[in-house]
């Protein structure tokens, strides 16, 4: 880790590049930010916007069953909830009795007031307020071995089930016809992501994760013309936005997870304008 650090610093004769703290969050932005770029273009191809929104809000709720049960590491207890929440969330809404809007609103508002009414005892909630916006700042250097093996996991994933998850986007009973899985399948995506939301909570934070997941995404779709331009301008504008905004927050003194989320914002409004629909 030590000789990384040195040619970092050595690649980056800025004053911020000394510290370590700044090489370990840098480090982690770039593993952070192509990973959400990557996954947030199948969340919005498979309109899961919302349902990752609710995954985020969850993670209150994780915390506050890990207090219950005495779980000392909320990693676990978040990531244990999130999971067991986005498959029976995906259950209840195969069965199609009211739009999937509803039922994911219904248990993210449920899930949700369960974890701040459980937290909030004894005025004891300031203790996680932190988790809100993150501290990428805080990330160590073991953490950031975790992100790189998630990374991994995810990438290999993502190479074996890419089409797949693409025709199950496109036209559900066109995918079954050709003997693709569709529940399994779907299942699997959200395990996924709900893992990877879950353990990037602590550093970007539950109120923008959902935002880093989806803007960059969003605006490589507003210029892209096709699906290898799609993940190639929301991975670029994702790992963009997230060192600008790092090294932005350095200077100005922000949070760094929000300042993020607005040089993504601003990138997605530009691209808007410059979508080839605008230009009709």
């Amino acid at each position: 880790m030590d000789l990384l650090y040195d040619i970092l610093e050595k690649l980056l004769p800025f004053s911020w590049a000394e510290y370590n703290f700044m090489k370990n969050a840098l480090l982690a932005v770039i593993i952070i930010t192509p990973l959400f770029g990557i996954l947030g273009t199948m969340v919005i191809n498979n309109r899961m916007a919302f349902f990752s929104d609710s995954l985020g809000h969850s993670a209150l709720t994780g915390i506050a069953v890990g207090t219950i049960f005495g779980i000392k590491d909320t990693n676990i207890s978040m990531v244990l909830y999130a999971v067991i929440f986005a498959l029976l969330l995906n259950f209840i809404k195969r069965r199609k009795t009211m739009s999937t809007d509803t039922v994911i609103s219904v248990f993210a508002s449920f899930s949700m007031a369960i974890g701040l009414m459980i937290l909030s005892r004894g005025g004891n909630f300031s203790r996680y307020s932190s988790l809100l916006v993150g501290d990428i700042l805080s990330i160590s250097s073991g953490e950031i071995g975790l992100l790189f093996i998630i990374f991994i996991f995810a990438m290999i994933y993502w190479f074996l089930s890419f089409n797949k998850l693409h025709s199950v986007g496109v036209n559900v009973s066109l995918a079954k016809s050709k003997n693709i899985r569709s529940n399994l399948l779907e299942d699997s995506f959200s395990i996924l992501i709900a893992v990877i939301v879950m353990l990037s909570i602590k550093w970007i934070g539950i109120l923008i994760v959902n935002a880093l997941l989806i803007l960059p995404a969003a605006a490589g779709r507003n210029i892209a013309s096709n699906m290898r331009e799609y993940h190639l301008f929301s991975v670029l504008v994702a790992i963009f936005s997230g060192i600008t905004g790092l090294v932005l927050s350095y200077y100005l003194g922000t949070a760094t997870g929000p300042t993020v989320v607005i040089i993504a914002a601003i990138i997605f409004f530009i691209t808007l304008f410059m979508s080839p629909a605008k230009n009709k």
